[in-house]
C-alpha cells in the first residue's frame, strides 16, 4: 500500500501539475487581459458572486424588481441606477420596498451588460481553477516534505498566494478597477509564475546543453532585471492610456500622444536597448556555447511580437488586441528569460 501510495505521489506527476499550473497562469493572465480590452472589469460588480448569483444573470429582467419573486439575501437589483443588494430572504410585495433592501456602497457603478458579465465571470472560473490546480500541486508536493522541505513549503507559498491573488480581485472591484491596483494584480501573476517556475526548474534534471559560465548568467539575469525596468514603464503607460480612454473614450486618437508623458518616450525608446541586448546574448550562447536554438527562437519570436504590438498601438490607434497581446507576450517574456537563467546558473563551467 505505501508503495502504491508512492508510486502516485511521483515525481513525474508533481512535475505534471507544475507544469499545468504554470500553464493555468498563464490562461489567467490571457483572461484578464481579455477582461481589460473588452471593458468587463465590472461586468460582475459584486464578487465572489456576479450581482448576487452563483451563475450569473443573462438578461437584464433578472436584476430588475419583479414583484412577488422570492429575493435570497445576497441577491442584487438595480433600482434607479443604482445597486440594491437583499438583506435576507424574502417574497417581494406587488411594489418596490426600501425596507427589504440596502445600498451597495463599495462604488456607483451599476450597469449591465451580459457580454461583460460573461466575461467577467468566466475570467473568475479560470482564476478559481487556477486556484484548485495549485492546490494539487502543493499536495505532489508533500513527497518532498521530509528530504526537500522547501519544495513543500514553497509550493504552500504558492497556494496562498493564489488566495492573496483572490483578495486583490475582490478589492479591484470594489475600487470600480483602480490602476494601481491592476497593476499590482499583474505583477502578483508574474511573481506566482516566477515560482512555479522555479520549483520547476528545481525538480527537473540538469540539462547540460546549457553550460555556459558566470559572465552569461549575471547578463542574463542583468536582461531580466532590464526587462522588469520595462515593464515597469508599461504599467506606467498603461495607467495614462486608461486616463486617456475614461476622458476620450475608445477608441484613441494618435493625438493622445500629443499630451503623452515623458516614461511613453523612454519606453518606447528603451526597447532598442533591450533588442540589442537580446541579440548579442542569443549570439553568444549558440555561437559560442552551442545551446539548443529553439528556446532562443522562441524567445525571439516573442520580442518581435511584443515590438509589433507596440508599433501597432503606436500608430494605427490602438486596434482592438493589440494592448492585451502587449501585455501576454511581455508575461510570457519573463517567464522565459527566467527559465533561461536557472538552467544557465546551475550548468556554469567550473
Amino acid at each position: 500500500m505505501n508503495k502504491r501510495i508512492q508510486n502516485f505521489f511521483s515525481e513525474k506527476r508533481y512535475r505534471q501539475w507544475l507544469s499545468l499550473s504554470i500553464i493555468v497562469i498563464y490562461l489567467i493572465i490571457i483572461a484578464g487581459a481579455v477582461v481589460r480590452m473588452t471593458g468587463s472589469g465590472m461586468g460582475c460588480p459584486d464578487w465572489p458572486k456576479c450581482f448576487g448569483y452563483l451563475i450569473p444573470p443573462t438578461e437584464q429582467s433578472q436584476i430588475e424588481f419583479s414583484p412577488e419573486t422570492p429575493y435570497k439575501e445576497g441577491m442584487v437589483i438595480i433600482v434607479d441606477e443604482e445597486l440594491r443588494v437583499a438583506k435576507y430572504d424574502f417574497l417581494s410585495s406587488k411594489t418596490f420596498s426600501e425596507k427589504n433592501w440596502e445600498l451597495y456602497t463599495k462604488h456607483d457603478y451599476a450597469l449591465f451588460n451580459v457580454y461583460h458579465t460573461w466575461t467577467e465571470y468566466i475570467n473568475r472560473l479560470i482564476g478559481a481553477l487556477g486556484g484548485l490546480v495549485v492546490l494539487v500541486m502543493f499536495i505532489f508536493s508533500l513527497r518532498y516534505f521530509k528530504k526537500r522541505p522547501w519544495l513543500t513549503i514553497l509550493s504552500f507559498v504558492a497556494v496562498i498566494s493564489m488566495l492573496v491573488q483572490a483578495v486583490i480581485g475582490k478589492i479591484v472591484v470594489d475600487t470600480n478597477l483602480s490602476p494601481a491596483l491592476i497593476t499590482f494584480h499583474m505583477i502578483v501573476a508574474l511573481l506566482i509564475v516566477g515560482l512555479l517556475i522555479y520549483l520547476l526548474h528545481e525538480v527537473k534534471p540538469i540539462d547540460y546543453r546549457f553550460k555556459s559560465n558566470k559572465k552569461m548568467a549575471r547578463f542574463a539575469a542583468l536582461l531580466i532585471i532590464l526587462t522588469l525596468v520595462q515593464v515597469a514603464m508599461g504599467t506606467q503607460v498603461r495607467q495614462f492610456i486608461d486616463h486617456q480612454v475614461d476622458l476620450l473614450g475608445y477608441p484613441l486618437s494618435s493625438k493622445w500622444l500629443e499630451n503623452g508623458p515623458l516614461v511613453f518616450m523612454i519606453h518606447r525608446s528603451y526597447s532598442i536597448l533591450l533588442v540589442i541586448a537580446h541579440i548579442w546574448f542569443f549570439y553568444i550562447t549558440i555561437k559560442k556555447f552551442h545551446h539548443p536554438k529553439t528556446p532562443y527562437y522562441l524567445l525571439a519570436g516573442l520580442f518581435m511580437i511584443t515590438i509589433l504590438s507596440g508599433i501597432f498601438m503606436n500608430y494605427l490607434d490602438f486596434p482592438f488586441g493589440a494592448q492585451a497581446v502587449h501585455l501576454v507576450v511581455s508575461s510570457l517574456i519573463l517567464g522565459a528569460q527566467f527559465y533561461l537563467w536557472m538552467r544557465l546558473r546551475v550548468t556554469i563551467k567550473s
